[in-house]
């Protein structure tokens, strides 16, 4: 089975992933939520570089990233890096990334899993428009911004993109767990699933 890239992220309500200063300490505390496990899920992390910034300004010890970097795993996509963050990730330049993902999807092994697409909201936005994105899993925190970096960016297209809703768990402390399928076919397709099912409208 082909690797899927998953958009998986915490947002507020209101579809924003991060303040506009770039703080993320409004994100809700659940200890019910395995992280461990849902990181043993993917086998490439692939980032924008200021995300990639984010995880390096952690404690290295609190960093879910410290066991892949230079390893090959954690891809950050980027015209603008530093030198010195280069040697621990794989750098792939933005006009790259349709081919370097499409190639990273069709790899198949034990030690190859899903691909984490984990922001920010220009390099989701540009996935989503380049059709690379499979799934989009959100955690959506009882929390109401009003402004900061959107889940996606940049250029959208008149209809959207439709999804389909395949998850849905309510945390005690107020968080829905979503996930939805990208259906790049658009309404036609959407009504197309929904009819076999024999859902009407």
């Amino acid at each position: 089975m082909p690797r899927k890239v998953r958009y998986n992220l915490a947002a507020s309500l209101d579809g924003f992933i991060a303040t506009p200063t770039g703080s993320y300490s409004w994100i809700v505390d659940d200890k019910t939520i395995d992280f461990e496990s849902l990181y043993a899920q993917f086998g490439c992390f692939v980032m924008g570089r200021t995300t990639h910034e984010a995880y390096l300004a952690m404690d290295p010890a609190e960093n879910p990233l410290r066991a892949y970097y230079k390893t090959g795993s954690v891809v950050v996509v980027g015209d603008t890096l530093d030198r010195d963050l280069e040697t621990q990730v794989e750098v792939v330049k933005l006009g790259e990334v349709e081919s370097f993902v499409r190639e990273l999807k069709g790899r198949e092994g034990e030690k190859d899993g899903d691909i984490w697409l984990m922001g920010g909201g220009k390099l989701a936005g540009e996935m989503l428009r380049l059709g690379l994105v499979d799934t989009v899993e959100v955690a959506v925190m009882p929390v109401l911004l009003g402004e900061g970096v959107k889940m996606f960016e940049g250029k959208g297209r008149e209809d959207g993109w439709r999804l389909e809703l395949r998850g849905c768990e309510r945390k005690e402390t107020g968080i829905l767990m979503l996930e939805y399928d990208v259906l790049y076919g658009g309404a036609l397709e959407m009504m197309t699933r929904s009819e076999f099912r024999g859902v009407s409208f």
